[in-house]
């Protein structure tokens, strides 16, 4: 138990109890296909629906894949599966566990992000409960996993290990205690922000909510860019031609490096190091390892390459047309002088969707996707309520969506029209 505080008025309240090992130990990790198939049959015994997590590698690996899962089930307690180190085909080895899960609901916090890494490994929910998006529909504030245990369940969850390289084998003891609490107490979280959305009148929204999630958000590639170079941090102060054609090449090169060897590919170059040779445009190797970054031993034997990508860029300072396709408004910043009115109808459509978004405590991104208000609001050519149904239904706005902003939307536009 942790120790009450005193507050201002000199009275004490309970504060969250620390909740710093799992109940019944941590697990052992399967890792072998034996322990794996016996990790499947251990949840088969139990009841009711699965609390479900994985950990990645992010800002370590290349490929967002899973490195460790984590399955809880009343009756069956928790298992920690290495999907990784078994040494055989990740799909049938994993299929015992793949069928079981298939028995019931999945719960998940923030279940965009682990979805794709489970169904690479045969793993897809038959139903879904998201308790992150659950508690942006119940209009809280701080929906990360800790604060929403620690409000809902008075329990302070022990962290620190998230952003973990989870590709390390072995896995230390305290990371594997982090991970199993992550889905401690994930089931009783769900009961308990479903007990908040039913009061609030909001069950059948994030119903709604989790199928689209579980059948089309999860199941659709994101939209890849093709000139995802001109994101590089700090590419603003490359002012000229051939400094953009020396990020684009290193970028490139960078990125290519990275995938064949499945490193993160900050580690293998930062972007600061990126910009700071684009600008600079050293000629000779000396030059370039002279550079922060370029000089060091991890560099020193790309250092040739880097060199290369820095000539082609001088050689072809136009790079090739990148943009993003054509099928989508431009930014919206440039409105005001390509096209006013359409200006004037997005100011309109984002003071109604706010003043919606306090009323019903949703928050404007998840009453409707911005990208199609604006794209709404930038192809409108008049119309009625049913006109924005159309739309927002062939957008895939899921229908307690379309009951509320179809008619604020009408009004909102309306003034605009002609």
């Amino acid at each position: 138990m942790s120790g009450a505080a005193p507050d201002q008025h000199g009275s004490t309240e309970p504060g969250p109890i620390p909740l710093l090992h799992p109940a019944d130990g941590i697990p052992e990790l399967s890792a072998t296909p034996t322990e794996i198939a016996a990790a499947a049959e251990l949840l088969a015994t139990g009841s009711g629906p699965f609390a479900v997590d994985a950990e990645r590698a992010s800002g370590f690996r290349y490929v967002n894949r899973a490195y460790l899962i984590q399955i809880r089930r009343a009756g069956a307690g928790t298992v920690l599966i290495d999907p990784v180190s078994h040494g055989g085909d990740p799909l049938a080895v994993l299929r015992p566990v793949a069928a079981v899960l298939g028995a019931d609901e999945w719960i998940l916090h923030a279940a965009d992000q682990d979805l794709p890494c489970l169904a690479e490994l045969g793993m897809r929910p038959p139903a879904l409960y998201d308790t992150e998006l659950a508690g942006r529909l119940a209009g809280f504030e701080r929906v990360n996993l800790a604060a929403m245990v620690q409000r809902l369940l008075g329990l302070s969850l022990a962290k620190g290990h998230g952003a973990a390289d989870w590709s390390k084998r072995p896995l230390p003891a305290a990371w594997l205690n982090y991970a199993a609490l992550d889905v401690e107490v994930l089931i009783e979280l769900r009961e308990a922000i479903a007990a908040v959305l039913a009061e609030q009148g909001k069950t059948q929204w994030a119903a709604e909510e989790f199928e689209y999630l579980r059948t089309v958000a999860a199941q659709s590639a994101p939209a890849g860019r093709r000139d995802r170079w001109r994101r590089t941090s700090g590419i603003h102060t490359v002012r000229d031609r051939r400094g953009l054609a020396a990020v684009r090449e290193l970028w490139m090169l960078r990125d290519s490096i990275a995938a064949r060897r499945d490193i993160a590919p900050g580690r293998i170059l930062p972007d600061s190091a990126i910009i700071e040779a684009a600008i600079a445009d050293p000629k000779t190797l000396d030059d370039l390892i002279a550079l922060p970054v370029f000089g060091g031993r991890k560099q020193r034997r790309n250092a040739q390459l880097w060199l290369a990508a820095l000539q082609a860029a001088r050689e072809n300072p136009d790079p090739p047309q990148e943009s993003e396709p054509t099928n989508g408004p431009p930014p919206a910043v440039r409105w005001g002088k390509r096209k006013p009115e359409a200006a004037a109808r997005l100011d309109a459509a984002r003071a109604a969707l706010a003043e919606l978004s306090q009323r019903v405590s949703v928050p404007t991104e998840n009453l409707v996707s911005p990208e199609l208000v604006r794209r709404l609001c930038w192809e409108w050519a008049g119309g009625d309520e049913q006109t924005i149904e159309d739309f927002l239904r062939a957008g895939q706005a899921r229908t307690w969506q379309r009951q509320l902003v179809v008619p604020v939307l009408a009004a909102a536009l309306r003034p605009c029209a002609g």
